[in-house]
């Protein structure tokens, strides 16, 4: 090891404990100080990874879909690093490797599971080779940093050309994903959904003004057409003009249930691989279907999970590893800093608050559809910030369905953050009342103390921050 990379792990370390003297969670700050040191510290650390790399990318479903996997691949007895609290970057990438390592460099890890930022992916995939890339979905997010959808997909691309060797494990229900994938010529694994849900959030109507970020080929540019939506673009798809549409399903989910609590049949069709005479198209190959579909159930909400629990079990079967501890992994499982996260408050924990992350079109309308799962008396906070972590245009906001919001159960909506004025004004053109709070911990206050008991608390990046910490002290 390199003296320069040992003194980049020993600062990290060091910031580390700085941070949690401090009350921070030090998930990025470590990794800023090695990289000032040895900017080149990912590829020696990645390097001693015995077993493999699996990264996930994608707009929604990062965070779950990382930690999910590597909970899965630690309930086998695996020795896994992996940067649980979601900082993505390079820098995060950076911290969650040199921390776990020791003072001398060396890093004992069976497999490294790193959630990695799309616009961030090309600088960080040329320090280490992923075994396995996840691709979640593709949607629209922060006009002003990521830009149109099409640049997203570029910077992919980009990245994807750095790791000739990886295998591509996608969501065939995206076209945009799919798409990508199959132009990449990478060795692709899918896995989807191929019967319509009821209450997966979409409109009835595929033909309703729903948001849809791909209404076009992307192969050709005529119009896509649906047997139906689950949400967003996500769906059963085909182009009649060139022949482009929805790949064969590796990991297919049916007979999906979102109530009581989040249930599914998982269908396998082996393993599948690029066609190398036509890079459009993927052939299953790799191994025989399974006899039975396989019943795995968590005590989760929203239907995007469905598709974070197929990505995790696709990549277990895809390493040859068994999936009947899954089922386990998601009782057991505790969602990571405002991804469906939980807090108990009160003299006997009587109250709930729900803290969700929702920052994109397509992510808050999931959040409000499986929030309405939930037919009991609710509160709701909407902490919308503008800073630059955020983007700084919030025009998106014009884009969410937030006319769903006049529901029986939800007894009232308050809004904060920087732009609280421009949410309240969002719902006043859809005649939906809220009041004001100046700052999310007296916008939460104020519902514990004159709310129902159950309470929903959506947020943005920043607000997200101030939001848990608040949460966190409460609830202690």
């Amino acid at each position: 090891m390199h003296p320069r990379t040992q003194l980049a792990v020993i600062a990290a370390h060091i910031a580390l404990t700085a941070c949690h003297l401090a009350g921070r969670p030090g998930s990025s700050l470590p990794g800023r100080i090695a990289l000032k040191i040895d900017p080149h510290i990912v590829s020696p650390l990645a390097a001693q990874v015995r077993s493999g790399i699996i990264v996930t990318c994608g707009t929604n479903g990062k965070t779950t879909t990382s930690n999910l996997l590597c909970s899965a691949l630690e309930a086998q007895g695996f020795r896994v690093v992996s940067n649980r609290l979601g900082a993505n970057m390079k820098e995060g990438v950076a911290a969650a490797l040199s921390t776990a390592a020791d003072p001398l460099g060396h890093l004992d890890a069976d497999f490294a599971c790193l959630e990695i930022d799309e616009a961030s992916a090309v600088h960080i995939l040329q320090y280490l080779q992923p075994d396995y890339m996840i691709i979640t979905n593709l949607f629209r997010d922060q006009l002003d940093r990521y830009g149109e959808i099409d640049l997203t997909m570029k910077a992919l691309e980009e990245a994807i050309r750095l790791a000739p060797s990886m295998t591509l494990v996608i969501n065939g229900d995206d076209p945009l994903t799919a798409f990508l994938a199959k132009k990449s010529g990478h060795r692709v694994v899918t896995f989807g959904v191929s019967e319509k849900v009821a209450g997966a959030g979409a409109t009835e109507d595929v033909s309703s003004g729903e948001v849809r970020e791909s209404r076009f080929c992307e192969n050709c540019g005529a119009s896509l057409k649906y047997e139906f939506y689950h949400f967003s673009q996500l769906g059963v798809y085909h182009c009649p003009s060139c022949g482009f549409g929805r790949p064969a399903i590796n990991y297919d989910a049916c007979g999906v249930r979102l109530s009581p609590e989040l249930s599914l049949d998982v269908i396998e069709s082996g393993a599948a691989t690029v066609d190398s005479s036509s890079p459009q198209k993927i052939k299953p190959a790799f191994r025989e279907s399974t006899a039975a579909p396989v019943r795995i159930s968590a005590p989760m909400t929203g239907f995007y999970n469905v598709y974070n629990i197929l990505a995790v079990y696709s990549v277990l079967r895809e390493l040859l590893l068994p999936a009947d501890k899954l089922n386990e992994v998601l009782r057991d499982y505790k969602p990571q800093f405002g991804r469906g996260e939980v807090f108990h408050v009160g003299q006997n924990s009587e109250q709930k608050i729900l803290l969700n992350l929702a920052k994109n079109p397509a992510g808050f309308n999931q959040n409000i559809a499986a929030m309405l799962q939930d037919r009991s008396a609710k509160d709701l906070i909407i902490v919308i910030n503008d800073n630059a972590q955020d983007g700084r245009d919030v025009s998106w906001l014009w884009d969410v369905d937030f006319d769903r919001l006049a529901d029986d159960t939800i007894r009232s909506i308050t809004v904060s953050g920087l732009r609280a004025l421009d949410m309240q004004l969002r719902l006043k053109y859809v005649e939906i009342e809220s009041v004001c709070a100046p700052t999310v911990e007296e916008a939460i206050a104020r519902c514990l103390a004159d709310g129902c008991g159950n309470l929903y608390v959506l947020v943005n990046y920043t607000a997200l921050y101030e939001a848990h910490r608040y949460l966190e002290g409460i609830q202690k």
